[in-house]
């Protein structure tokens, strides 16, 4: 009689250089969990000891195969390239529940012709037929978005904004952690098949958020006004012109009509949603200049 060698059950996580990523890694592996950290380049990764690395391209459905081998559940970055065939190897490989990493864009008018939405929103509807149970994690801003002012506040230079008033509700990557491995666990119990729209605990203008990080950092950050044209002619320098035309059109919107606060957080997790100003304490090493 031929006796079969059992293929150990397992979660896949997707996009696993991700800080989200990393975080549902390290909680999964601690709690106990096989886990599979997943991307195009695996050699790179950095992950607990125990913890398996996979080649997975999302654009390169030739990785899929090995990749999904005795998977189960997966945590899902959203890449529109290839995932038709996603969903099919997910499927033949019998994974039974995809937690999709998407954003609160989808919900937006225009969403389908949008840059920044549509690239979620593709993912979202090619997951509405697969054959497997997918929870949709709807995150607004990220509190890591701020970020992205490392660069002039680590050399004492103003932030420039157009939008200074742009009123959102930023989410610690933590609380989108804790709720993805909610969802992959079933710890959140009717969490599978759900989509839940994940915001922080209070709304901040970004001149409120440069506020809380010059707290953090012990020094004032000035914010400086620049018309919308000026500021798509810099953000060009970083990405492509849809894209920045697709923020500042998020950024007037968020002046106009600030972003609401949802208590999903809260409730799925049964404490306080983490705060910008926590977010702001624990990263205020990334706004100081190499060398000080």
């Amino acid at each position: 009689m031929t006796v079969r060698a059992e293929i150990p059950v397992t979660t896949l996580i997707t996009g696993a250089r991700g800080k989200v990523a990393q975080a549902v890694i390290q909680r999964l592996h601690s709690a106990g969990t096989p886990v599979r950290a997943a991307s195009a380049r695996p050699a790179e990764l950095t992950v607990p000891a125990g913890v398996e690395t996979a080649e997975l391209a999302l654009n390169r459905p030739e990785t899929f195969g090995a990749a999904l081998t005795g998977v189960r559940s997966v945590f899902l970055y959203p890449e529109p390239a290839g995932i038709h065939e996603l969903v099919k190897a997910a499927g033949a490989a019998g994974v039974e529940h995809v937690v999709l990493l998407s954003s609160a864009s989808v919900l937006a008018p225009g969403a389908e012709t949008d840059p920044l939405a549509s690239h979620s929103l593709r993912v979202e509807r090619a997951l509405a037929g697969a054959g497997f149970t997918v929870t949709l994690l709807r995150p607004d801003a990220f509190a890591a978005n701020a970020l992205g002012w490392a660069y002039p506040i680590g050399r004492d230079l103003p932030v420039r904004l157009a939008y200074p008033e742009a009123t959102l509700a930023p989410i610690h990557p933590a609380d989108i952690a804790d709720i993805a491995v909610r969802a992959l666990t079933g710890d959140g119990g009717s969490l599978a098949g759900r989509a839940l729209t994940l915001t922080g605990p209070e709304q901040l203008t970004f001149r409120e958020q440069l506020a809380v990080v010059s707290d953090a950092i012990g020094r004032a950050v000035p914010v400086e006004r620049i018309t919308r044209e000026r500021a798509a002619e810099e953000m060009a320098g970083h990405m492509p012109a849809a894209m920045a035309g697709s923020l500042l059109d998020l950024w007037a919107a968020a002046t106009a009509t600030p972003v609401a606060v949802a208590d999903t957080t809260e409730n799925l997790l049964g404490a306080p949603a983490r705060t910008f100003r926590q977010w702001a304490r624990e990263n205020a090493p990334a706004f100081r200049a190499p060398g000080r």
